[in-house]
């Protein structure tokens, strides 16, 4: 069943029981089972023990700790925690308030959203979890729903982070394009050249961007997200109170009424500054030799950052709380305990969603379903012209199978590389370019993506909603991306694959005109 077409039969089914269910814990599952009996030619024995050995391999990996996943639940729970005390503190009732002075539509409250996510380029899990703490408080007094907040982050998060050259995405990229130009014998420029050659040509990150900012000054809600937003507005319910809420606290707990804006501001400044700091370290000291901030990014080690980081910031968001306990007495210093568990349970339905998706992606790989993929691109006798639109399709699929747009660059950047030395180096750079496109695109539409999973926890959204109302953006800006690219491989202009994307934007842009009084009285109505 390895390396075979049958080994897109688990992702397929997942997807399939997700749309027809929508209870994500239930797909994965059948998913994960059905990876599992086709690895074990339906032995059921041999079938639980691969379930167990995916399992185990999430925290234990080669003998040794697997810090990777175990960091990554770590910060979970501090996160949890952190807004926890922050919302104990009284600071997220302060901030809500501050911004409700000054941001006063729903539609400001979108683009402070979509900004935060474009200057928080660092990393998408970062980014996806750091805007969502500071965002929340402003969609959330301005009726956005959870749905459209997800979107927001998960459109900006990692679309920045694949076009940003100082960014853990960006030094991983660079330094796979350095050796895939070298080994073809390219040395009209160099890897940071071609990468930042290849950013104009990423036409689903531009599109998906722009269309980010199209659905929040044009309120262009279409398929579900058009219901996550009426009822928003009209009932003031920013998420369906019937699905389970990942990062949201359920219980009960009391507000300070001293809180202020620094008892949300320093707990993220802390929690921001401690992970950038803690990136530069660790990239530092794995460093041999002159560390350029390139090679500082290259090798530094994410997750182990994000534990750092957020273990500042949950110190700070502690210090807070002793502040409104024990000297101002806005709140009762016995509560600790209860905010601090209410915040690690906020977190787990998160953390149930990771563990699945780790482990039907260790048995997907297994499966070989990248491989499968690629070696039907590799083996297609197909127009050298077709070659970065076939190369984006391919990866989008590999990314929505596989939920990893890095595996998908690990695997199919190579092939694009050879395919075009072999045929036409001159596109060499738009094959490539397609590769990191396709990928984005197809991590935008798998619920198993880690980073679609982090952006519902995030923005405190159910997880399937997320990808429901997320999956008709990203599809609209697929379908802009395949034109350009089929232009690109045609005539091999940059500049016309890009002016036909931007004219099928301004085409969006006309066709999404709202009704402008009813979308004023529901602006009226908010504000009231």
């Amino acid at each position: 069943m390895e390396n075979t077409i049958y080994s897109l039969i688990p992702p397929l089914l997942a997807m399939v029981m997700v749309i027809a269910t929508r209870k994500v814990l239930l797909s994965l599952g059948a998913g994960i089972l059905a990876s599992a009996f086709m690895l074990a030619d339906f032995n059921i024995g041999k079938t639980a023990s691969l379930v167990w050995d995916a399992v185990k391999g999430i925290f234990v990996s080669e003998g040794a700790l697997n810090t990777s996943s175990v960091y990554i639940i770590l910060f979970l729970l501090m996160l949890g925690a952190i807004t926890a005390f922050i919302s104990i503190t009284g600071g997220s009732r302060a901030f809500g308030e501050w911004a409700m002075k000054r941001v006063k539509t729903s539609v400001g409250a979108q683009v402070v959203g979509a900004v935060l996510g474009i200057l928080i380029f660092i990393d998408d899990y970062f980014n996806a979890l750091a805007v969502g703490q500071v965002t929340r408080p402003i969609t959330d007094r301005q009726k956005v729903s959870r749905a459209k907040l997800a979107y927001i982050i998960d459109s900006t998060s990692a679309p920045v982070c694949v076009i940003s050259p100082v960014s853990s995405w960006g030094a991983y990229i660079i330094v796979m394009i350095g050796t895939i130009l070298g080994s073809h014998g390219v040395t009209q420029y160099s890897a940071f050249s071609a990468f930042m050659q290849m950013v104009p040509m990423n036409f689903y990150v531009w599109s998906a961007l722009v269309m980010v900012f199209i659905v929040a000054f044009r309120n262009f809600n279409i398929g579900p997200m058009k219901i996550h937003e009426e009822r928003a507005k009209k009932e003031g319910l920013m998420y369906d109170p019937e699905k389970p809420i990942p990062g949201e606290l359920k219980d009960d707990l009391p507000t300070s009424s001293k809180g202020k804006i620094g008892d949300l501001i320093w707990p993220i400044v802390a929690l921001f500054v401690g992970t950038i700091g803690a990136m530069m370290w660790t990239g530092y000291q794995a460093v041999d030799g002159n560390a350029t901030i390139l090679k500082v990014f290259e090798n530094t080690d994410v997750t182990k950052s994000l534990v750092l980081g957020g273990l500042l910031g949950l110190i700070v968001s502690v210090a807070m709380f002793i502040r409104q306990a024990f000297f101002l007495r806005g709140v009762k210093g016995s509560i600790f305990g209860k905010g601090l568990l209410a915040g690690v349970k906020s977190m787990m339905p998160a953390i149930y969603i990771l563990l699945f998706a780790w482990t039907i992606g260790d048995l997907i790989g297994r499966l070989e379903t990248g491989t499968y993929l690629a070696g039907v691109v590799q083996n297609s006798n197909l127009n050298v012209s077709y070659l970065p639109l076939i190369l984006f399709i391919i990866a989008g699929f590999m990314a929505f199978s596989t939920g990893t747009s890095w595996g998908s660059f690990g695997i199919l950047l190579p092939i694009a590389g050879e395919m075009a030395a072999a045929t036409d180096i001159s596109l060499i750079l738009p094959a490539m370019a397609a590769v990191l496109a396709g990928a984005v695109f197809g991590d935008h539409c798998s619920p198993i993506s880690d980073t679609t999973i982090l952006s519902s926890t995030g923005a405190g959204s159910n997880h399937i909603d997320h990808v429901m109302t997320q999956l008709p953006y990203a599809l609209i800006c697929a379908a802009i991306s395949i034109v350009g690219y089929l232009i690109i491989g045609l005539t091999s202009s940059t500049l016309l694959a890009m002016a036909a994307v931007v004219i099928l934007l301004i085409v969006i842009v006309l066709v999404s005109g709202r009704n402008q009084s009813n979308i004023k009285s529901l602006e009226e109505k908010t504000i009231q």
